[in-house]
Parts: C-alpha cells; structure tokens; sequence
C-alpha cells in the first residue's frame, strides 16, 4: 500500500507520534486504504471484543434498530418469493454392493429301489395294528406310541388303541381325553333354609349355599342373623355368593353370640381385609369356631398393615385348626402356618392324655 505524501520509513518512533499526527495521516488515506488497514488484526487476540477481532461482512448501512417480529416476517416473505432449486441430476434408484443371494443347501439324495424285497415285507404287511405296536414297543420306537400303549406293553396288557397308531417314528397321537361331567348346580332352598336356622332345626348341622349367585344381601342377612339363637348349626359355608362388606359387617356380632358354629366359609366373595379382622376379633371371644375360610376375595391383596392385624389376632387364637387365606408378604405367612399347626399339635396332645386318662 503506498501512502502519498508520507515516508513509510519509519523516521519517529510511536511514542513521538501526537494525535494530530495519526488524525493528519489517516485523513489522507482512502476508503480502501483504510479497509486494508483495518483488515490488519489478530482474530485469536481474546482482549479484543467480537466486533474488532472478525471482519466487516457488510457496507450496507444500518437501515435502523433491530427488530426481531420484522426480521422474521422479511424472511419468511422471502422464503415464499424465492424459487426452488432445480434438481441437476434426476433421481435413480440405484443399489449399491453386491445383493445377498442365500446359499442353496444341497439336497439329500435318496436312493429308492422298489425292487428290493425282504422276507420281512409279507410278515409286516399280514401284523395286526396291535402286533404292530408291540414290536414298536421292543424296538424301542417309543415315539410311535402313546402313553397308554407303552405301559400297556411294559405290562403285556391288552392295548387300548383309543389313542391310534401312527407308522412314522416321532408322530403319536394323544390319548382321547376323558369327559368328566360338570359339577351339579346347588339346588338348597334358601327360604327352607332361612327358616330352618331361625327356628334352630336340630336337624341342620351342615348348610351348603356354596355357588348361590340369585341370594340378595338381606336374605345373606337373614341367614347371619339367625346364627345369634341357633344352637345345632355346626357348619356354614357361602362361597361365591357375591357376599359384600354390607353382609360381612353383620357376621362378627353373630359369632359373638353363636357358639356352637365350627365352620365357616366364606371364599371368593367380595369382603375388604378391614371385614376380616373385626371377624377374627369375634372369633377370639368365643374360641369355637375350628376352620375358617377367607380365600379369593375381590380385593387380592390385603396389604401389610391389614396382614399384620390378622397375624397378632391369629396368634392369640387357641381353637383356630384351619385357616384358608393367601398371604403377600412371607413374615405373617409363616407365623400363621406356625400357630396353626401349634393349634393342632396342642388338640392332639390333649386327645392323647384324655385316652390315657381314660385307659
């Protein structure tokens, strides 16, 4: 860059320069000169702010205060207004590398002579299905039998061939299952029996009302109601009858004043765990009741707080011999076990000093 009028030789030095010096030599520069005097910097100089470390990437003058709503409306406008690129090479579907191609596996080659002839053929055409699988039997060919037939043979009983024969290795049949009829449904009138415990039969000792889906909650009601004065009813069972909290409630005051009752059931209904503690509450006063069942309730999981109840009641029943329930957590699970079979050893030490007291 040549300077007119000024010495690039240095004849001063900096320190000697006044401002008006500086101020008299850059007047004197042009608008280029000065733009490559400016492009004279050190862009990894840190001290020096952003705007002085990088170079001006614009003349144009600021056309006013930034705006940012009016700077994103100009470039969307100008998104809209611009055209697309022109694709320069159309578009082909090309696959690159080599195409898998999977290996054909060999195939086994089997050789087949029909003419070959054994003096076995006859004998094996002529066997009975039965020789058939006896032979199967000794050969060891056990996946050409089923079940029935292989212990048949093992037995040397006559073989049942409900299940079939098949005359490839590896393809028996399963046995024909056997149709076992359905259970019949429980026809016990409610209303005789409501009767029968009201008026204290003596007659009934066991009532069955298990399955009973039509009984509404006030004739359940009537039922737990009438075991206050019944003195013959020994056995109570009500699964799955749809029972509720609205019935449960009623049966603790029942057992407080029943005490002939020794088994109870009252699986598979829809009783809470707060329910079942007030009735092992009841059952505690009395110690009569022997077998208590409280399993597949509608709430599957009594919880810790409820299970921890049931364990302290448990534990200070002395009459309790059965106890059908299913426990989450291990701890009361194992401790009712132990008090169970605690209360079924104590009865049969008992049973045994009365024999010898007898004897």
């Amino acid at each position: 860059m040549a300077l007119e009028g000024v010495s690039l030789k240095p004849s001063k030095e900096v320190e000697d320069f006044d401002l008006e010096d500086i101020d008299k030599i850059l007047s004197q520069l042009t608008a280029e000169e000065i733009e490559e005097l400016n492009g004279d910097f050190d862009p990894d100089n840190s001290f020096l702010p952003p705007s002085q470390r990088m170079k001006p990437q614009t003349t144009k003058e600021a056309t006013g205060p930034y705006k940012r709503e009016k700077l994103l409306a100009f470039l969307e406008k100008k998104a809209k207004n611009e055209k697309d690129w022109e694709q320069m090479k159309p578009f082909v579907k090309e696959t690159k590398g080599k195409v898998y191609k999977p290996k054909e596996e060999p195939k086994a080659q089997i050789h087949e002579d029909e003419t070959v002839q054994t003096e076995w053929d006859d004998i094996l055409a002529e066997a009975t299905e039965e020789e058939l699988v006896d032979l199967a039997a000794v050969l060891g060919f056990h996946g050409m039998l089923n079940q029935t037939q292989y212990y048949a043979s093992l037995e040397s009983d006559s073989i049942s061939h409900t299940g079939g024969f098949s005359a490839s290795p590896g393809s028996a049949k399963a046995q024909a299952l056997k149709l076992v009829p359905s259970e019949p449904p429980n026809n016990t009138d409610v209303e005789e029996s409501i009767k029968k415990v009201q008026g204290n039969d003596a007659k009934l000792k066991t009532l069955n009302l298990n399955n009973i889906k039509n009984i509404s909650n006030e004739r359940q009601i009537e039922i737990i109601e009438g075991l206050k004065t019944n003195t013959c009813l020994e056995t109570l069972e009500m699964a799955n009858v749809a029972m509720t909290d609205k019935v449960a409630t009623v049966v603790p005051a029942a057992l407080k004043a029943n005490k002939t009752l020794k088994v109870l059931s009252l699986e598979s209904n829809f009783i809470s765990g707060d329910c079942l503690v007030e009735i092992l509450k009841a059952i505690n006063e009395n110690q009569t009741i022997q077998e208590l069942r409280f399993a597949n309730q509608k709430p599957e999981a009594l919880g810790n707080k409820v299970e921890m109840k049931v364990l302290k009641l448990i534990e200070a029943n002395t009459s309790l011999l059965k106890f059908g329930i299913h426990f989450e957590f291990p701890e009361p699970r194992v401790r009712v076990h132990d008090k169970i079979q605690n209360n079924n050893d104590e009865l049969r030490k008992k049973r045994l000093g009365d024999a010898k007291s007898e004897s």
